[in-house]
């Protein structure tokens, strides 16, 4: 369902926005006046369409806010082709594209099974590079446009135990800081958002809710979200969002010795002494 507006206002393209930093993302960006396309692979994303244009109501039922929502499995091509049929045909260029769907699959790789980590790779890398290919060249060609893409602290070393959630990570965040030099002068601008933990389904979904890692604190959605978006408008190349913790976290990974920031991550991700 999308409503009518009656002022044409710039168009913003958000996945995986059913729930966590994703739904706060289309509500900043709700609130700064753009109209969405919200996107996620489950029914609770016409759940969140609809509590977006109550939140941005006037009063008497109506919302100056389109919203459209599209349920479609982006870790499939086809679900990216049909999600860019859906807004093609809406016939308005994208002005902000925040690439944020992503999942996790947990456990000791020889042990896991194959579908769930080419699932991870489908969500969080192809279907990362599959929609910028089809967003980025209309952006360029406008001389305007921004990209944010949701990357994490553990993209800053390797992730035991999420070994293909923590690689993806690391080349979301490679992917959008090189983009955004060969699009150097162009107007496009692309920033990579790299949360920690944050209260989300991540946890639950990955499986890890028994890690140390799930039992430590969690950064609200909302702020990662929020510091995500002004970082995107202020054009900055990437923030690491949440507690100023994280910022030390990510920078003490890049300072010691992979063989180190590894065993690190580890105890982290591995599952909690207390509860196995």
């Amino acid at each position: 369902m999308t409503t009518p507006t009656t002022t044409e206002r710039p168009l913003a393209l958000v996945t995986g926005a059913s729930t966590g930093i994703g739904a706060e993302l289309a509500a900043g960006l709700a609130a700064q006046g753009h109209d969405l396309v919200v996107v996620a692979d489950e029914p609770q994303i016409h759940e969140a369409a609809a509590r977006l244009r109550e939140r941005n109501g006037t009063g008497d039922g109506s919302s100056p806010v389109s919203v459209q929502a599209v349920q479609v499995d982006l870790s499939v091509p086809d679900g990216v082709e049909q999600l860019n049929a859906t807004v093609l045909a809406g016939g308005r260029p994208v002005a902000v594209a925040a690439l944020n769907a992503g999942v996790a699959h947990w456990g000791r790789f020889d042990q896991t099974d194959l579908a769930g980590d080419l699932r991870v790779v489908g969500l969080n890398v192809a279907s990362t590079v599959h929609l910028a290919k089809l967003v980025l060249p209309g952006m360029v060609e406008r001389g305007s446009g921004r990209i944010l893409m949701t990357s994490s602290i553990a993209a800053t070393m390797p992730g035991p135990y999420y070994a293909t959630y923590a690689a993806s990570k690391s080349f979301v965040h490679s992917f959008a800081e090189a983009l955004r030099e060969e699009l150097r002068g162009t107007g496009v601008t692309v920033t990579s958002l790299l949360p920690g933990p944050t209260r989300t389904e991540f946890f639950r979904r990955s499986g890890m809710t028994d890690t140390m890692v799930a039992a430590g604190p969690q950064d609200d959605p909302a702020k990662v979200a929020a510091q995500g978006l002004a970082a995107m408008m202020a054009g900055k190349a990437h923030v690491v969002a949440g507690n100023p913790l994280n910022r030390v976290q990510a920078l003490t990974a890049t300072l010691l010795p992979d063989v180190l920031s590894t065993r690190m991550h580890a105890l982290m991700t591995h599952t909690h002494p207390g509860r196995r």
